[in-house]
């Protein structure tokens, strides 16, 4: 009972499924906490979230040595838009030299934002299809695109000065 309680404060702290900027190892570990915790509904929601057969994903779990080290396999084979096969020998062939070798390995260019949110951690285990992590998309959001210190309507042949 004493570990059930323990794995529910950690995935609160932890925000559920989205992780707080911490880099990518806090954000691994806290996914091998929810695989440990529900292997099931861990596979199901990588399944879901990446468009990926159930046997699939529970081909790449055994291959892999952590249920992180699986996600991520999927998750940089969206990143990079290449299948899992691919991601996988990759990853293969530079076990041990961390996830921005493979991603470099993947074409995914150091300085690019896909690399940067690689190495924040940021992405989430969302268990919605096609879910991407805070900062995968390319929408910036509202205003984000605007230039510091300029207010809307402000610009050339809106009225200002």
């Amino acid at each position: 009972m004493k570990k059930i309680v323990i794995l529910v404060m950690a995935l609160f702290l932890c925000g559920g499924t989205a992780f707080a900027a911490g880099g990518i190892d806090v954000s691994l570990n806290n996914l091998n906490i929810q695989a440990k915790a529900d292997l099931p509904g861990f596979t199901a929601r990588v399944s879901t979230q990446f468009g990926i057969p159930v046997p699939q994903v529970q081909a790449t779990l055994k291959a892999c040595p952590t249920p992180a080290d699986a996600f991520m396999v999927f998750q940089l084979g969206q990143m990079s838009q290449k299948p899992p096969e691919e991601v996988m020998k990759v990853y293969q062939k530079n076990k041990g030299q961390g996830w921005g070798t493979v991603a470099q390995g993947l074409g995914i260019k150091p300085g690019s934002a896909e690399f940067h949110a690689l190495k924040r951690g940021d992405f989430a285990l969302t268990g919605q299809p096609g879910g991407r992590g805070k900062g995968m998309g390319k929408d910036k959001g509202p205003g984000k695109d605007k230039e510091p210190g300029k207010a809307p309507g402000k610009g050339k042949g809106k009225g200002g000065k």
